[in-house]
């Protein structure tokens, strides 16, 4: 098949299934006399495994390994240590948003959102506030 039919199988972008075969995640597929890539079953099922890893928020380097380990023979540990791995980043993203969120309710709490152009959230995002003269539009 070529890269269209592809990319409508797998709902993943031509531009993207490029980008992987250039990135080193996905092989270079063969090239018919004409020189269109040609795809079959086996690379579909391999670009399908990289999208469902991204979509669980695998970087491309973890990919990478996942898919090293999969090229050369693995054991479910190795599969488990780095899953358990992006897993432990997944939860620090998940306080540093929790964070994140909160800070921002802060923020948003301090202001009462009426027609000056003094904002309490445009200051706080200012390390030194910004003075505004008293003729100077907001």
């Amino acid at each position: 098949m070529q890269i269209g039919a592809l990319s409508k199988e797998t709902g993943v972008h031509i531009e993207t299934i490029r980008y992987y075969e250039k990135a080193g995640v996905m092989p270079k597929p063969p090239r018919s006399s004409g020189g269109r890539r040609l795809y079959d079953d086996e690379y579909k099922s391999r670009l399908s495994f990289v999208k469902r890893c991204r979509e669980l928020g695998f970087s491309l380097d973890d990919v990478r390994s996942l898919l090293e380990l999969v090229d050369g023979g693995y054991t479910c540990g190795e599969v488990q240590d780095l899953t358990l791995a992006h897993q432990q980043e997944i939860k620090s993203k998940i306080t540093d948003l929790r964070r994140l969120d909160k800070t921002l309710g802060k923020l948003a709490a301090n202001c009462e959102g009426g027609d000056t152009p003094d904002c309490p959230v445009i200051d706080a995002l200012f390390v030194t506030p910004i003075k505004r003269s008293r003729n100077q539009p907001g």
